[in-house]
């Protein structure tokens, strides 16, 4: 009797890192056969476009198919995307709580993350289906092939993450962990679908419920954004509504495949690209070799290095990718801590939203008329004005560190710095001059950069390394996916507030506001703050731009000024946690954990708002150009 306890013991311990190891190899080899054709989506998008650009302006024979090719391949670099960032654990997520919990609890709520997450794309995928299906009725005009093509990334990516979460919980080390999590939210989903009947009366407390209350639960228990914000919209309609889900898997599909997002995944490239190849090295060496014997010199040089970036890219993720992985280990030998850097990483997003070619500025410009080289124009001293706001606080927190072994460069040096930067520092003014000249539009134009840096690369500085191709392009991958599932869902969570008509009332009670256009700027500036902070920058925009640009001309506000007073706002918001996506995009990029950053990056946020209001108080700052 004893023996067989003895054996059963036994057979329990070896199956359970059997089953482990046989379900970890089947998610590796799995996720190999994701990561290749994602990484050939990102080349397929670059050689489109960028012969788009070369049709169109040398040979003056434009590819009518191109942008509508690089639509179709673009939802499905999202979605592949999205699935690569899933397998490798790179959602963004919330793990302040997460982390303070004691281990048992933290490996739970580990679980339940993934739980939620696998709860949230077996209720999305019929629908997902049901769409893609509806699609194939619909002939694209250029290429003449059925729409469902393009449309059956949507259920074949939510499918393939759905088989992760399966492996993941298959190779999880404690059985009644698992069970116990996936309990949970099993539970928690039947206490909501039983109080159906009592939840649709409410009215528009639901959006409390479900857009703050669910929402915000999902993201301090650690469940990434992407799926929590999904779960929140999802609920919502479900539960609340008669709206047919397949709505919200269409209004995902909109936020997640509008082709301004294609510059995302490029832009990102185009930032590992410039750090690989030297030039991003040899502009933050030009700016470390001015300012590297100064206390808090490199601060000073992040946050010239993240005005200058932003000028090449447009894109907050592919600046920060450009940037983070020059300087960050040099601070970090100086003894600065990860959560400040990243802290500062995150301000310094927020700092350049108004820098061109914004994706911001180029969204408000298609959405409410007002002109985009004004646009361009305005965005350049607001951003001055909040890097002078961020160095005074850089200057009081490192005004005595140490800088003994640090020696000054010359002027010699700092001369052959410049020299050796020159062709990197012009790559800005290629990238604005290839707009302003109209050689291609703000998607296209990442593929001139991209271009532009094999050649610098190869050439002058001979820093290329063909092997790390490979491993950029999935990053690349999966870096977007991770963004854009995210900017899908509060495209959906946008929707949701369009249809309850919180839209309108807003845009209503902002209209009778006294005090004129004071007290306008003044809430615009909380609203949008907060908006910026659930909905995205982009979606923020499409959803709230061509209600309230109209109110502000009519109270006397310049559309412009207006225009830099929000996208500031929404930054602060965009970058500030707990709910600031931005601010986990800052903590993927520099390979932080969140909870590291929560404490330094207030002080950086209330140097923003002070930078803000020192803008909205001076129209001059926005429009003396103009």
């Amino acid at each position: 009797m004893v023996q067989i306890e003895f054996t059963q013991v036994t057979v329990g311990e070896v199956t359970s890192p059997r089953r482990r190891s046989i379900a970890a190899s089947l998610e590796a080899f799995l996720g190999r056969l994701v990561e290749i054709p994602a990484a050939l989506l990102v080349v397929a998008e670059i050689v489109i476009l960028f012969a788009g650009v070369v049709s169109r302006y040398v040979l003056r024979q434009p590819l009518i198919w191109s942008d509508e090719l690089a639509s179709i391949l673009f939802l499905w670099l999202a979605m592949l995307g999205a699935v690569v960032a899933f397998h490798r654990a790179e959602h963004m997520r919330m793990t302040a709580v997460v982390a303070s919990a004691k281990p048992a609890m933290r490996a739970y709520l580990d679980v339940v993350a993934t739980c939620a997450a696998l709860a949230f794309l077996l209720l999305i995928v019929w629908p997902a289906y049901d769409y893609a299906y509806e699609e194939s009725f619909i002939t694209t005009p250029a290429l003449q092939i059925p729409n469902i093509w393009r449309a059956a990334a949507l259920p074949v990516g939510f499918c393939l993450m759905a088989l992760f979460a399966l492996l993941r919980l298959a190779r999880a080390g404690d059985l009644r962990i698992t069970l116990g999590a996936m309990l949970s939210v099993a539970a928690v989903i039947g206490i909501f679908w039983l109080a159906q009947p009592w939840l649709r009366p409410l009215g528009n407390i639901n959006l409390i419920i479900f857009f703050v209350g669910v929402a915000g639960f999902c993201v301090f228990a650690g469940v990434p954004i992407a799926f929590g914000f999904g779960l929140a919209i999802f609920g919502y309609l479900a539960l609340t509504t008669h709206t047919p889900l397949m709505v919200l898997v269409g209004r995902m599909d909109e936020g997640m495949s509008h082709l301004i997002l294609l510059a995302v995944p490029l832009f990102v490239f185009l930032g590992l690209l410039i750090e690989m190849t030297g030039m991003a090295r040899a502009m933050v060496a030009f700016l470390a070799s001015l300012l590297g014997h100064v206390r808090g010199g490199l601060h000073y040089v992040l946050l010239g290095a993240m005005y200058l970036v932003s000028g090449i890219s447009g894109s907050k993720a592919a600046d920060m990718a450009a940037v983070a992985p020059v300087l960050f280990p040099e601070m970090k030998q100086r003894g600065a801590k990860p959560g400040d850097l990243v802290a500062l990483l995150a301000a310094t997003g927020a700092q350049t939203e108004t820098i061109p070619p914004s994706l911001v500025l180029i969204t408000i410009g298609s959405v409410t008329g007002v002109s985009i080289s004004a646009l361009f124009t305005g965005g350049l001293l607001p951003g001055v004005v909040l890097a002078l706001t961020l160095s005074a606080l850089v200057w009081w927190r490192y005004r005595r560190e140490d800088l003994s072994h640090v020696k000054r460069a010359s002027r010699g040096e700092i001369a052959k710095t410049f020299v050796i930067a020159l062709p990197a520092l012009a790559l800005p003014f290629v990238i604005r001059a290839a707009v302003v000249e109209g050689i291609a539009t703000a998607t296209e134009v990442s593929t001139i950069g991209i271009v532009y840096g094999f050649v610098i690369g190869l050439l002058i500085y001979r820093r290329f390394d063909w092997r790390r191709l490979g491993p950029m392009l999935i990053d690349t991958a999966c870096l977007s996916g991770a963004i854009l599932l995210i900017i899908g869902s509060a495209t959906g969570m946008a929707w949701g507030l369009t249809q309850s008509g919180f839209s309108r009332s807003l845009a209503a009670a902002m209209t009778g506001l006294p005090g004129g256009s004071a007290s306008f700027i003044a809430v615009s500036i909380v609203a949008f703050t907060i908006l910026g902070s659930v909905l995205e920058g982009i979606p923020a925009i499409v959803l709230f731009g061509p209600l309230l640009f109209p109110i502000a001309r009519a109270v006397g506000v310049h559309e412009v000024h207006y225009a830099m007073i929000i996208i500031l706002a929404m930054g602060i918001g965009l970058f500030a946690p707990p709910f600031g996506v931005g601010y986990y995009a800052a903590c993927a990029i520099g390979r932080v954990d969140p909870a590291d950053g929560i404490k330094p990056i207030w002080g950086y946020m209330l140097a923003l708002l002070i930078g803000l209001i020192v803008v909205a108080i001076f129209p001059w700052i926005s429009i003396g150009f103009l």
